[in-house]
């Protein structure tokens, strides 16, 4: 067993050749607390596998007794990695497909939920997506704004120097959803909101 990353609320690592992702008890909890949270978030996410209609790795087993899933290990780069060393063609090429898949997750109304470059991974021209452990179903304009949002605010913390051509690419790519227009509308309601709020702190002295 080799351990690949500790979260939270879980352990990561990998198992006869699978993504192990295990959900462990928090002892700060309340036990029956704990118990129906881990089944629920455990079922959760496995639910959001199932359903997303995009590159990820097959679910192989799924059990909320023993808190685990087990999943394909996807064999390739993290974008996380990668992305500053892509080309100008590169960059087009990949973040406009991550955009088209994140048009497909919300025209199926799945929220990712932490769409970061180190969720994304790179394999044979394909970009896979892992961790929906923050993943939910929704119909809201909102919610898939939001899902957007987090990623340019990743992009732009991480990849700095090329977060504005990889987020245009996204959108280009997004333009497939059923909901662009809204979407859009409120993503920039989403970005003003943000920038008023750290404003606003700026201010205060925070």
């Amino acid at each position: 067993m080799k351990i690949v990353a500790r979260g939270a609320e879980s352990i990561i690592y990998i198992e006869n050749n699978q993504i192990v992702k295990e959900r462990i008890k928090k002892n700060y909890r309340i036990s029956e607390i704990d118990l129906k949270l881990r089944k629920y978030r455990t079922r959760s996410e496995t639910k959001l596998l199932e359903k997303a209609p995009v590159n990820k790795p097959s679910l192989f087993y799924s059990s909320d007794k023993d808190m685990k899933i087990k999943m394909e290990l996807i064999d390739g780069k993290l974008l996380r990695d990668i992305t500053d060393s892509l080309n100008k063609k590169q960059l087009k090429q990949y973040y406009t497909k991550i955009g088209q898949q994140i048009a497909l997750l919300h025209d199926s109304d799945i929220i990712h939920g932490d769409l970061t470059t180190s969720n994304l991974i790179l394999k044979n021209d394909k970009i896979y997506f892992i961790d929906f452990g923050l993943g939910f179903f929704s119909n809201k304009i909102e919610d898939k704004a939001v899902d957007l949002h987090l990623l340019k605010q990743a992009l732009q913390s991480k990849h700095y120097k090329v977060y504005e051509d990889c987020f245009k690419y996204i959108l280009d790519g997004y333009k497939q959803n059923k909901n662009y227009d809204e979407v859009l509308k409120r993503l920039e309601v989403v970005g003003n909101r943000g920038r008023y709020k750290k404003k606003s702190l700026k201010q205060k002295g925070i």
